[in-house]
């Protein structure tokens, strides 16, 4: 059952990489609003954007198969515990209550928490990832 469990986690987290992947590679002004709005522009021109994409889109495959767990999973720990503590104000306070306002809250951010520790957990797991690609190339 923990094989399964860190397969799906492993899909899942990979699969939001890959999506946003597709998202900067195929509409890059989404992901510069995105970088306007919630990371002070950072990384807002389109060629960063595309750059951006293709280094997500690599991640989230690799992550999705297993591969090169060992860097793969810690650079998309870094990508998804960065992007959660850069909305750290909309995970506190999802529902606008104390630190936000009810028309500035986003609910729709506070899984990003969950996807974040979700990532931490197959860092923490990566022995235990035995339905891997690297499990099945080790196991030989």
């Amino acid at each position: 059952m923990k094989a399964i469990s860190l397969l799906i986690l492993r899909v899942s987290t990979g699969l939001l990489l890959t999506v946003w992947a597709l998202v900067r590679l195929g509409a890059p002004e989404m992901g510069a609003h995105v970088s306007d709005k919630y990371y002070g522009g950072l990384g807002n021109a389109a060629m960063i954007q595309t750059i951006w994409g293709i280094a997500l889109l690599v991640i989230g495959v690799l992550c999705i198969l297993g591969l090169w767990r060992k860097y793969s999973y810690a650079a998309q720990a870094v990508v998804l515990v960065t992007g959660a503590l850069a909305i750290w104000k909309y995970l506190l306070d999802p529902l606008g209550l104390y630190l936000l306002i009810r028309e500035t809250s986003q609910i729709l951010f506070f899984p990003s928490l969950g996807m974040a520790a979700a990532t931490l957990v197959l860092l923490a797991f990566r022995d235990e990832d035995t339905l891997s690609v690297d499990a099945k190339w080790l196991a030989r």
